[in-house]
């Protein structure tokens, strides 16, 4: 359980890092059609907490691991 939570963090943070510094979001949403979502999705009040949660996620498993060990 606790690498399925570290693996989840990590790859939360890196995909929602890539939506934040990099156009991955318009280019994903335009492929799929839903490009309707953009103007609410690709925004950094929306994004960066995003990006917050996963690194405090990622943090909290790192400690986890740490404390059974």
């Amino acid at each position: 359980m606790k690498n399925r939570l570290l693996s989840l963090g990590l790859l939360g943070a890196i995909v929602s890092a890539l939506c934040c510094f990099t156009p991955l979001l318009p280019i994903v949403l335009t492929a799929v059609g839903l490009t309707g979502l953009l103007g609410l999705l690709y925004n950094d009040a929306v994004l960066l907490p995003i990006l917050a949660g996963f690194l405090i996620l990622t943090g909290y498993a790192l400690w986890r691991q740490k404390q059974q060990e």
